[in-house]
């Protein structure tokens, strides 16, 4: 089990460290390339993991065969359908490594068993699911009904790591706009940064 995933879980603070360590025999790495699925749309949910290294993304096909990116994960947060996980069904959007990543997974009889035997791992789980909904909002509040110039400006100032590490076409999808447009859209900050 890597320190990243064992500081992580010190640092919510509600695991002692012997649970922490009878959890680690739970999860089991993975080494994913760039391209990999990590969940695949219309499959049954089956894994939930925690980002060690690397980067995903979320994204479900709409009717015209494009690619609606819904979030991104990178390292220290968790992944994966979380309603369909819960519910074992069938995940609604796949869920895809965009850097060659380390992701340590449980399947849903070990998350099952994990939570009867460690109780404490409930706040674990509730905590991830209010960080989900907060990036949720935040996206809803930041990126909905907006220029894409000051789509583009929020990313800067919120979320600049988007900036650093996703391309162009994928951070146009996750923002709802064009690639014209964001690239246009850079131009003009980069423009006015410069005045």
């Amino acid at each position: 089990m890597t320190d990243v995933f064992e500081n992580y879980l010190f640092s919510k603070g509600s695991l002692l460290a012997e649970e922490i360590s009878f959890s680690a025999k739970f999860f089991k790495p993975i080494h994913l390339k760039k391209g990999d699925f990590f969940i695949h749309e219309d499959e049954t949910c089956r894994h939930i993991g925690f980002i060690a290294s690397g980067a995903v993304k979320a994204y479900a096909i709409d009717k015209e065969g494009k690619e609606n990116i819904t979030c991104f994960k990178f390292e220290n947060e968790f992944v994966t359908s979380f309603q369909e996980f819960v519910m074992q069904e069938k995940s609604r959007r796949s869920v895809r490594v965009i850097e060659d990543s380390v992701i340590y997974r449980i399947n849903y009889p070990d998350y099952q068993h994990l939570l009867s035997q460690v109780t404490a791992w409930n706040g674990v789980i509730h905590s991830v699911m209010e960080q989900e909904y907060s990036q949720k909002e935040s996206y809803l509040l930041n990126y909905n009904n907006r220029s894409a110039v000051d789509k583009y400006r929020s990313v800067l100032s919120n979320e600049p790591m988007l900036a650093q590490r996703i391309t162009t076409q994928d951070l146009a999808s996750y923002l709802g706009i064009t690639q014209r447009s964001l690239t246009r859209a850079k131009g003009q900050i980069h423009k006015s940064n410069i005045l």
